[in-house]
C-alpha cells in the first residue's frame, strides 16, 4: 500500500516493531508486538512505549493528529511480519470496542487495496465470516495470499 507512513524498524525475529508518530504532542514510540496464539495465528499488539516499564500501552489516548498516518504504518508491518512468515495469520483486536471500530473503519476504507493482497475476516457471535463494510465485528483475521 503506497500510503503515507513512518519509517519503522524491526527486531531480527520480525515479532517487535516500533516507530515515533510526531504531531502537536510530540514525538510518541509507538510499539507493534506479534505474538503467538497458535500455531498459525499471531495477535497484534500495539500502542504506545511505557519507556519507564518497557510496556505497551494500549490505552494511552496520544491525540497527535496522525492517526492515518499511524494505522498506515500498523498496516505496513502486517505486510511486513507476513512476508517473513507466509501462511500464519494475524488476528487484530482493539483494546476498547471504539478502537477496534477505528480499525473497522481503516480496512473498510481501504477494502480495494487490501483484498489483492489479504483475506480478511471479521468475528460477530464467535463465528469468523468474510469482511464485509459496514458490520460491527469483534476482532479480525488477516491472512496473507500465497
Amino acid at each position: 500500500m503506497q500510503l503515507p507512513k513512518y519509517q519503522y524498524k524491526t527486531n531480527h525475529g520480525f515479532l517487535d516493531y516500533e516507530f515515533v508518530s510526531e504531531g502537536p504532542n510530540g514525538k510518541i514510540k509507538k510499539v507493534i508486538r506479534y505474538s503467538k496464539l497458535s500455531n498459525r495465528v499471531f495477535n497484534l499488539a500495539f500502542g504506545d512505549l511505557d519507556e519507564t516499564t518497557g510496556e505497551i500501552s494500549d490505552t494511552a489516548v496520544s491525540n497527535n493528529a496522525d492517526s492515518r498516518k499511524v494505522l498506515a504504518t500498523v498496516a505496513a508491518t502486517v505486510y511486513d511480519f507476513t512476508s517473513q512468515y507466509p501462511g500464519l495469520m494475524v488476528m487484530v483486536k482493539g483494546s476498547t470496542p471504539v478502537r477496534t471500530r477505528l480499525y473497522r473503519m481503516g480496512i473498510a476504507n481501504y477494502l480495494h487495496l487490501l483484498t489483492g493482497d489479504f483475506e480478511i475476516y471479521g468475528l460477530q457471535n464467535r463465528r469468523w465470516e468474510a469482511f464485509t463494510r459496514r458490520r460491527d465485528y469483534e476482532a479480525f483475521l488477516i491472512r496473507r495470499k500465497l
